[in-house]
């Protein structure tokens, strides 16, 4: 990742609108901030969300709130909790998130 043409700044994600993402069942709020190739968002997961597809996108993920079961392509499951982040490559190895009781991440990608 190349960060480069940013100044400083700062984000009140209360004021950033929310988009709704359904899952297979619950939903994903999303708050986004675009800087050229990278994406920030803050995203609240709701109780009993599991993603809808396997995601490919390379991530740096931090769980500010509850937890979140990655599932990837070779079987493994992993239990993501508060305080707690993971990183992930472009392509690297398919994932995608539950969130049985709710959870809220920062995520960089």
């Amino acid at each position: 990742m190349v960060i480069s043409d940013l100044p400083f700044g700062t984000t009140d994600w209360a004021a950033v609108p929310q988009t709704r993402h359904p899952g297979e069942t619950g939903e994903a709020l999303w708050r986004t901030r675009q800087f050229g190739d990278v994406r920030i968002r803050m995203v609240e997961y709701s109780p009993g969300y599991k993603a809808d597809h396997w995601c490919e996108k390379g991530h740096f993920l931090l769980v500010l709130e509850g937890e979140l079961v990655t599932e990837l392509a070779d079987g493994r499951v992993v239990t993501t909790k508060r305080g707690m982040s993971y990183h992930v490559a472009d392509k690297a190895e398919p994932h995608r998130s539950s969130a049985p009781h709710g959870a809220k991440l920062y995520i960089v990608d």
